[in-house]
């Protein structure tokens, strides 16, 4: 009882300090906020203390930060989120007609996000049925799904299907053909997630014993399969739920490059014009899309499982991969051609100027070609890498160090990480930047406060395990300190395993840096970071497609490396069941 006392105060607590981050945001971005609506509604006014203190008399700034926090709370419980700084518009019209849009995109990716998921497990579903099943059927398909960052498939789709088949608009939201592609980029990693997901417990689910009863008793694989995913699913629904979640960061990528009119464009919109009001209005929706995905989640699972076994935990044991040479292979390869490739960029510079050789063409001279500025494609995705892979090195030390802190304190820590491991890393940079401003540090501590949870919940279950272990009763037995127990004992069993998770997850915070890149809320031009280099090239993409293709084959490299740690992880016994 006092353990879920302990962990709904921290729930609670967690909820409240991000709403009042976002109330608080003209304070915390350490710019005056007079300053800003003054040059939002006139560039050329000089910002004379005259002018300044009647714009901060007419905003109620002098009442200090409590009372702007309680106002604004109190008007968005009344449904009245203030006016653009901006356009002194109504900010409540923008958010609904922007949170319209993107619900009409999440939902049609949701849908074919299932229909992949489901496409993905019907080969397991078929051989289980049948009594044939020896591994799981999705494999390395569906983690490279899973794996691809939804701002990079966007990208390849714009590419393919817009300028090279001219099959569908790049751009615009006028009709349904406007929403194939956005809807496939959020869907395909969705899908992805879900499908490895379910495949990953319908063997456990086919070596029960009911089935082979059921086979006896003259059951036809159609009846077995659909009550197998009946048992799988409740297990895997809270996860439907995160990737609902991950659908609202997601659809802030993915609305940027198809210029769709969705929320997370107006909340990234709003960061980069410090339109507090409009920034505060647009993430307060996204993180309650994320609290009602996360609560419907919850309450469908309970319904699947039913009263009998609702406050159970149904845990399905998750199968290891194989242990084929390629599992070896595939890591090693794209590790290799990734050092190839920066090595060799490395050997360049990355700023130098060729006018005469704008946009220009793969050559001897220039291997990858040039981009809109003549500068070195291969040089810029060399040197980019340092950016990239570099930073998220730092990144994942930061969060290895707050994981294990927190993982010896769970009861504590339990909202936070719930709270953060529901918040897409976007989101999170957009809170960030709101308040340090764009930067390869703003965005770093982004991904950093999104990071840790996984390795968390990993450094608390080995915690646990430690601590129950036969021989440190003993050691308590004959009078051994707390503190030898825990310097000697407990903490060399958990440092170890996370840090093999930590870095495991390295690729995946240098993508998660890359999307950050990419939307501007990361490291600034001139530096040749991978995302921003491959937004630089993407105006130019009909012109000089190859300007594009660097970046984005190198963050797919990235992509592959970390779906090829993740096979190996899962046959690391210590890491088993904490893929997610």
């Amino acid at each position: 009882m006092k353990r879920r006392t302990t962990a709904l105060t921290s729930r609670v607590g967690a909820m409240a300090i991000v709403v009042i981050a976002i109330g608080l945001l003209p304070w915390l971005s350490g710019r005056d906020p007079a300053l800003s609506v003054l040059r939002a509604r006139s560039a050329e006014q000089d910002p004379t203390p005259e002018a300044i203190g009647a714009v901060r008399a007419e905003l109620g700034l002098d009442a200090g930060p409590l009372h702007l926090l309680g106002r604004w709370f109190g008007g968005a419980l009344r449904g009245d989120l203030g006016r653009s700084w901006s356009s002194g518009a109504e900010v409540l019209p923008s958010v609904l007609s922007g949170a319209g849009a993107s619900l009409t995109l999440m939902a049609a990716a949701l849908i074919i996000a299932v229909a992949i998921a489901a496409a993905l497990c019907v080969p397991t579903l078929v051989r289980g049925a049948r009594g044939t099943l020896r591994t799981g059927g999705t494999g390395v398909g569906a983690s490279t799904l899973a794996a691809l960052p939804e701002f990079l498939l966007a990208t390849l789709l714009m590419l393919a299907f817009s300028v090279w088949l001219r099959w569908l608009p790049p751009y615009g939201w006028e009709g349904p053909r406007d929403l194939i592609l956005p809807a496939l980029a959020l869907a395909l990693p969705a899908g992805g997630i879900l499908g490895r997901l379910v495949d990953d417990a319908l063997p456990a689910v086919f070596a029960e014993r009911w089935v082979s009863l059921w086979r006896s008793a003259g059951c036809t694989p159609a009846r077995i399969a659909a009550a197998a995913v009946r048992r799988a699913v409740p297990a895997v629904v809270p996860q439907l739920g995160l990737v609902a979640v991950g659908l609202t960061g997601g659809a802030v990528a993915v609305e940027t490059v198809f210029a769709v009119p969705g929320i997370g464009r107006t909340a990234l919109g709003a960061a980069e014009s410090q339109d507090l009001p409009l920034l505060q209005g647009a993430v307060l929706t996204l993180v309650l899309l994320g609290v009602v995905a996360g609560l419907v989640a919850q309450a469908a699972r309970r319904r699947l499982l039913g009263p009998g076994l609702r406050d159970e935990i149904l845990s399905l044991p998750v199968p290891v991969a194989s242990s084929g040479r390629m599992h070896q292979v595939a890591p090693a390869g794209c590790a290799a051609l990734l050092v190839i490739v920066i090595g060799w960029g490395l050997f360049l510079d990355p700023l130098q100027l060729d006018t005469t050789a704008r946009l220009a063409a793969p050559s001897w001279a220039h291997p990858l070609g040039t981009d809109s500025l003549g500068r070195d494609v291969l040089a810029r995705v060399g040197h980019g890498a340092a950016a990239t892979a570099g930073v998220a090195v730092l990144v994942c030390a930061a969060s290895y160090v707050v994981a294990i802190a927190a993982g010896f304190l769970p009861g504590f820590t339990i909202g936070a990480s719930e709270t953060a491991n529901a918040v897409p890393p976007v989101i999170a940079g957009i809170l960030v930047v709101a308040v340090l401003g764009p930067g390869t540090t703003g965005a770093s501590i982004a991904v950093a406060l999104v990071s840790w949870p996984p390795l968390a919940a990993h450094a608390a279950a080995l915690v646990q395990e430690t601590r129950a272990a036969g021989y440190l009763t003993a050691q308590r037995a004959i009078g051994s300190s707390p503190g030898w127990i825990l310097t000697r004992h407990v903490l060399p069993a958990v440092a170890g395993p996370v840090a093999r998770h930590a870095v495991l997850r390295l690729p995946g915070i240098a993508l998660a840096l890359a999307s950050l890149g990419f939307l501007g809320l990361g490291s600034q031009p001139p530096a040749p970071e991978w995302g921003s280099s491959l937004a630089e090239a993407l105006p130019y993409v009909e012109r000089a497609p190859w300007a594009a293709l660097a970046p984005a084959v190198m963050l797919l490299l990235l992509a592959a490396l970390a779906v090829s740690l993740s096979t190996l992880r899962a046959k690391t016994p210590l890491l088993r069941g904490i893929r997610g």
